[in-house]
């Protein structure tokens, strides 16, 4: 399945419960878009926060966190790893 990283901006001093609070929101509903979110990273200075997820699509990341509440600004595939 594709892999896909996703940057969401706007969180600034967002906490370490905040982030777990808002990937357990993904977690809870990922399956109804066949999405799986394998790890999420805050920089609560700058408010910037990427997810790295598999996905059948871009658009199911996207439906995922709208109904999560946290719109993705940018989603980007990520085609090869090391």
């Amino acid at each position: 399945m594709p892999q896909f990283m996703d940057v969401h901006h706007g969180m600034k001093g967002i906490s370490a419960d905040q982030l777990m609070q808002a990937h357990q929101a993904d977690l809870a509903i990922e399956d109804e878009e066949g999405v799986h979110f394998e790890k999420t990273w805050a920089d609560p200075e700058s408010g910037t926060v990427y997810c790295l997820s598999e996905a059948p699509s871009a658009e199911a990341i996207q439906r995922v966190h709208e109904r999560a509440g946290h719109r993705a600004d940018e989603i980007h595939p990520v085609p090869l790893t090391a």
